[in-house]
């Protein structure tokens, strides 16, 4: 996004639950656990995630007295808030994790909804949460929301709020920017300030206390624990949970000189998101990076999430929202469309088309594709066209004058064909054609579920040749700012002059709702009155369909 400045229910530990303690830095030898009187803090809420026919992963972090010690705790599974545990089991909020407790619960029925918490050995009880299994058989309906991009200095988080309060819920797909890493004088300052949403810790995040500390900051947040009380959480990582525009070997935001070695700041913040993430933990020797996955809802729909982030992508030519430097924009679309640029690394590309194929094989009318950034082709507006120059003159002497300049460049190589971000697939031609194939060869129309852009998009993407390959719709952010607080009404320049792009919103905060039946995949793009107060309004601003002929583009 346009970036304006710099297992068993575990009673024991089994082999899984030992890699995880491995993965997490902490010994397998057993240290001191706070017992007794004392009551741990569940200051965090809960949480629960990757959901599964038969269980999903729980979460919670339990802050202890003795902030040395482990913490011992039980969970509980119910058939209703106020039910007595079917399941129960203990688990152990280790100091090495963050005083973070993480499980996977299995033995459950699938479809149907279960409540969970936890309490300490005191009987102090976390708050309790919500979640549903992954149906099987026959399903006719499925309801999943769609978030990105939550600047905690931002703004509220109004969205998770409205996004707790739904009649129905089956899951929330996170695409990314779960946090992120500026400090307090960048990113969103002037909002943190009125609202006192300021970053913690105040300097711009490297050290593993550092990513631990704003996860902390952003899960203490009520809205969000509200929103990961009522519905199970579907994540991916993108730039930010790291550092911005993020490439397998380095960032935009990451200085070798001032901010060390790039593997060690993204292990540590690799480690704090799995301490306080509802995941399971990566793939078994793939390395951590590899978080890709899938999940089947019955004989309806298969999701795969892919990441695009820390596995194979290339370098991009240019920041989000930049101009390249050199000025010289032919030199940087011949790089952009170089062959060899990744975005997914052939062994992913190649576990994805097996999920699309299998998927298809089973006559499942969607495949979802969970993706951090936009796929759909987006040429650069051309705003002085669509305004008239007397009007284009003037919107550009209003925007303030620390923005003025950059976007007036960026306009400029739009012009000369620079497309809107070189950090979305439009940056990486080469492979978004490659992965289009892979589509063709599995029989897939897939629905690609977008984040990362700050705006809502409903999009049709097409191939080289001009054949429809998938659609797209992209989440606005929860609170991260978009081009649309300067520019407002881009979102409709950008739908006017783009063929792929059928609906833009680049002005609201909020996220899409995703309702899926045999026949039809409808889209919401539901966005918040105010992210700066509240009461809060919400409106739907926009509703699109797709249908299973997959000849027919988005209505």
């Amino acid at each position: 996004m346009p970036s304006f400045s710099k297992d068993q229910p575990m009673t024991i530990i089994g082999r899984r639950g030992a890699l995880a303690l491995i993965g997490s830095g902490a010994s397998l030898s057993i240290p001191a656990v706070a017992r007794g009187p004392a009551s741990a803090r569940f200051e965090h809420g809960i949480a629960s995630g990757d959901p599964a026919a038969d269980g999903a992963v729980l979460w919670t972090r339990a802050t202890p007295a003795d902030a040395s010690a482990d913490v011992a705790l039980e969970w509980h599974v119910a058939d209703g808030p106020d039910a007595a545990p079917r399941h129960t089991g203990r688990v152990v909020a280790r100091a090495a994790a963050d005083h973070t407790a993480k499980l996977e619960v299995t033995g459950l029925a699938p479809g149907r909804d279960y409540w969970f918490w936890f309490t300490d050995a005191a009987g102090t009880r976390s708050p309790t949460g919500r979640f549903r299994t992954l149906p099987r058989g026959a399903v006719d309906r499925l309801v999943l929301a769609v978030a990105s991009c939550q600047l905690y200095p931002g703004g509220l988080f109004n969205a998770y709020a409205d996004m707790a309060a739904l009649p129905r819920l089956d899951a929330v797909l996170h695409l990314g920017d779960y946090i992120y890493e500026y400090g307090a004088g960048g990113y969103g300052a002037d909002i943190g300030r009125k609202l006192n949403r300021l970053p913690d810790p105040a300097h711009e995040i490297v050290s593993l206390s550092d990513y631990r500390r704003r996860h902390a900051q952003v899960k203490r947040d009520a809205d969000m624990q509200a929103a990961h009380a009522r519905a199970a959480f579907i994540c991916v990582w993108d730039d930010h949970e790291v550092a911005n525009d993020g490439w397998v070997g380095g960032a935009e935001n990451h200085d070798p000189a001032t901010e060390g070695d790039w593997t060690a700041r993204k292990a540590a913040a690799m480690q704090a998101y799995f301490e306080w993430m509802p995941i399971r933990e990566s793939r078994r020797g793939l390395g951590r990076e590899a978080i890709f996955r899938s999940f089947e809802f019955g004989d309806l729909a298969t999701l795969a999430m892919v990441e695009t982030r820390l596995l194979a992508r290339s370098e991009q030519v240019a920041p989000k929202g930049q101009a390249p430097a050199s000025g010289d924009y032919a030199a940087a679309l011949a790089e952009a469309a170089r062959p060899d640029r990744e975005m997914l690394g052939a062994q992913q590309q190649r576990w994805l088309e097996d999920v699309l194929a299998r998927s298809v094989r089973a006559n499942k009318p969607w495949q979802l594709l969970g993706n951090q950034v936009v796929m759909a082709r987006v040429a650069g507006p051309d705003l002085e066209k669509a305004l008239g120059a007397e009007k284009y003159a003037a919107t550009l002497a209003r925007i303030p004058a620390a923005y003025r300049d950059r976007l007036a460049r960026s306009l400029a190589s739009y012009r000369v064909g620079i497309p809107f971000s070189l950090d979305s697939w439009d940056g990486y031609p080469a492979a978004r054609e490659r992965l289009y194939q892979s589509f063709r060869r599995a029989g897939a129309r897939p629905v690609v579920l977008s984040g990362d852009s700050h705006a809502a998009w409903s999009n049709d993407l097409y191939d080289d040749a001009g054949h429809l390959v998938a659609a797209e719709f992209g989440a606005t952010a929860i609170t991260s700012p978009s081009y649309g607080s300067l520019l407002p009404g881009l979102g409709k320049v950008l739908a006017d002059q783009n063929r792929e792009v059928v609906f833009c919103d680049q002005d609201s905060k909020g996220y899409t709702l995703l309702t899926l039946t045999p026949d039809a995949a409808t889209a919401e793009h539901i966005a918040v009155s105010t992210i700066l107060a509240k009461p809060f309004t919400r409106r739907v601003t926009a509703t699109h369909r797709v249908t299973t002929d997959k000849t027919r583009p988005i209505a």
